[in-house]
């Protein structure tokens, strides 16, 4: 929503590896089972993933979501960002409660091609779950199920909260609440965005 609306080119290191496994390259494969899993993957691995993404795609602003995901994963994205002479405009957190993660999460659906998700109560994908940007087509993903979610769940309390703390003492922690449906989170999301993004 945010590349058709703004233009600005998002990634999340969890389409990087799932890229990676659909090519079948070495990392893609090496990695799969680690995301089967709910675990994080090594940062050093998601930090060079993300350094060679913003090289091709982050010239002229960009978009993370999930990451970083832990304090090295930032620490080492401010060291490239001060290396590409540019720096975070905002660190949007979402906040969202663990029943509304697992809701979610249950009823996720993905476009495996261009990344698109969207939930499988939406009436408009109940009878034919295909993509409404580009045809392909709406699965749930391999990784969607409670017991990696409890996996993910743990990961987060223990190495992703403290970046609340990290972001907030850099002055540009941006909260939004997350529970609410996509279309206002997606409203406050832009406002941020609008607001960092020269007319």
């Amino acid at each position: 929503m945010i590349t058709r609306q703004f233009g600005i080119p998002v990634t999340s290191p969890g389409a990087i590896l799932r890229r990676e496994k659909d090519l079948g390259t070495p990392l893609g494969l090496e990695t799969a089972e680690m995301l089967q899993r709910g675990d994080l993957v090594q940062d050093n691995t998601i930090v060079k993933l993300i350094e060679d993404w913003l090289h091709l795609h982050g010239g002229y602003g960009f978009v993370f979501d999930g990451f970083p995901r832990t304090l090295p994963q930032a620490e080492s994205l401010a060291l490239i960002l001060t290396g590409l002479k540019t720096s975070l405009d905002a660190a949007i957190w979402l906040d969202v409660s663990e029943e509304t993660v697992r809701a979610r999460i249950s009823g996720r659906l993905q476009c495996r091609t261009c990344g698109f998700t969207t939930s499988v109560d939406s009436a408009q994908f109940a009878n034919r779950p295909i993509c409404p940007y580009c045809e392909g087509r709406l699965e749930r993903r391999s990784d969607d199920d409670l017991g990696v979610l409890q996996t993910r769940l743990r990961e987060y309390n223990t190495k992703t909260q403290p970046l609340a703390e990290f972001y907030g003492k850099m002055s540009i922690l941006r909260k939004i609440d997350g529970n609410r449906d996509r279309d206002a989170v997606f409203a406050d999301i832009s406002r941020i965005i609008e607001d960092k993004v020269p007319a």
